[in-house]
């Protein structure tokens, strides 16, 4: 089916990046949903952090404004397996309050990274204790430090910005009914309470279908969640077993998806393989251009099951919660290499020149000029001044490995920048390379000294410290640093340039 690509330019002014949240695409599957039934999804990722839960981000934090449960400068706890960290870590950030997150240890690290570099404090937990674990490890801190604990596995404010926004937005899209299936996955349960709610309302024609790993059945297998007085989960669920799809099915039913449950809006289950979801993620990527993480991939496998006997025209929609780069560090990504591939070599060598494997094919390089007099001079008195010296530039990936392995290390040192605003006044940069590259006869970048003689770049510094030679370079120049610090000091290289 041919069709034209039309682009709608328009522009918005926001007085806030939580303003942006919300009115996500709805897009159709057209290379790997089955003839005669149209799938499409919904593409949470979309939002400005990256996930559905920016939704219940913004909703938790405002809601407790309004009713007075969070006041100016609190801070926020939550236990989350990422996305929600991540959410509010960027509402928090946005509105000043301060954050602080339990995540099991076995959720993947970038979604720590991502909380961390939005300002948020990470707890880790015990991977063996699972969600319950995290969640008891939030409520005790809540308690302690008089936090506001978010709540997103029983916090109304959840199910009622998904009621308000989500649900809305999918009428919009489809006209004003529903599609005539929905297929969502539960994590806290609040996008399944609120869509449905809405749905079942105004689209009662819709079925509302529910997918969740086929080895963990929790709410399909009607066994009722134990509670204690509060009504929060006392134990673990005894369907639950691990399972891939990370934010998705917690080792409990949480409040909002029993009462979707109790609610009777769910008119099956759709479970689904931990296999068939990292297919799906695959294909949606390569097939489709949409790349989502292994919880979007089980939504829409569901949905693609559900595909396989629906009758012809029938519209399924899938919720896809958030994108692949969440998983980057997990089974997901298996197989994806980091270096070239002997195909990619291949088109490599069909043409000679700028080849990964081989200098051939650029153009010699010109002779180098040879270096001031003057500035030599005051190459010289560096070196001689200063015990430990390294010549760099400001962001070269090879400095920064040496400067991490000099932190770890409590190595003290100056540092020339010779990129830097500092050398850039007649070239001085420039020209003190040229008195290096006389000196030792190597043009690249760092070159480092210690007691006024030269180790070399940064592979010869590394493995001077791995030697322990460097160790009495160091003590002989009276230059203090920490002799337990004894990590191979080629681990401070970005993964890329790690040696294999």
């Amino acid at each position: 089916m041919n069709m034209q690509t039309t682009v709608t330019q328009t522009t918005s002014l926001y007085g806030s990046i939580t303003e942006t949240i919300g009115q996500t695409p709805i897009v159709r599957l057209n290379r790997i949903a089955p003839p005669g039934v149209e799938v499409f999804v919904k593409l949470e990722a979309f939002n400005p952090a990256g996930s559905v839960k920016d939704r219940f981000a913004i909703a938790a934090i405002e809601a407790a404004e309004a009713n007075g449960a969070l006041q100016p400068g609190q801070t926020v706890i939550e236990a989350t397996s990422g996305n929600t960290g991540i959410g509010l870590a960027m509402v928090c950030a946005a509105k000043g309050y301060p954050l602080v997150v339990t995540m099991a240890e076995n959720f993947s690290v970038e979604r720590r990274k991502l909380m961390r570099f939005l300002g948020a404090k990470v707890v880790l937990t015990p991977a063996s204790e699972k969600g319950s674990g995290m969640i008891a490890k939030a409520e005790e801190l809540a308690a302690k430090h008089g936090w506001f604990l978010a709540r997103q596995f029983e916090n109304e404010a959840n199910a009622d910005m998904h009621a308000r926004t989500t649900a809305r937005e999918i009428l919009n899209d489809f006209g004003g009914t529903g599609p005539d299936v929905f297929v969502t996955g539960f994590g806290t349960g609040g996008t399944l309470k609120g869509v449905s709610r809405v749905l079942r309302a105004e689209s009662p024609e819709t079925r509302i279908m529910v997918t969740e790993p086929d080895n963990v059945p929790i709410l399909g297998s009607g066994i009722a969640q134990t509670r204690d007085a509060d009504g929060r989960p006392s134990a673990s669920h005894p369907m639950f077993r691990p399972h891939l799809m990370q934010g998705w099915s917690p080792d409990f039913i949480p409040k909002l998806a029993e009462d979707a449950q109790r609610a009777g809006v769910i008119d099956g289950f759709q479970p689904i393989a931990g296999q068939a979801a990292l297919d799906v993620a695959r294909d949606l990527a390569r097939k489709e251009g949409i790349f989502c993480g292994i919880s979007g991939g089980a939504t829409v496998a569901a949905a693609l099951e559900l595909a396989k006997t629906a009758a012809p025209g029938t519209r399924i929609l899938a919720m896809v919660p958030d994108t692949g780069e969440r998983y980057m560090s997990t089974v997901l990504f298996d197989g994806i290499a980091e270096t070239m591939s002997e195909d990619e070599m291949e088109i490599s060598r069909s043409t000679e020149g700028y080849r990964f494997d081989a200098k051939g094919g650029a153009a010699a390089p010109a002779p180098a000029e040879p270096a001031k007099p003057e500035v030599t001079a005051q190459v010289e008195a560096i070196v001689a001044q200063e015990p430990v010296v390294m010549f760099a530039l400001e962001w070269c990936e090879f400095c920064w490995s040496v400067r991490k392995l000099f932190a770890a290390a409590g190595i003290a040192y100056k540092t020339v920048d010779l990129d830097s605003v500092a050398y850039q006044d007649g070239n001085l940069g420039g020209e003190m390379r040229k008195v290096l590259r006389a000196q030792t006869g190597q043009p690249t970048i760092p070159q480092i000294y210690v007691g006024g003689q030269h180790i070399g770049g940064a592979t010869e510094t590394f493995d001077a410290f791995n030697d322990r030679s460097l160790w009495d370079m160091l003590e002989a120049a009276g230059v203090a640093f920490d002799r337990s610090m004894t990590e191979n000091a080629y681990s401070f290289l970005p993964t890329w340039l790690h040696p294999r």
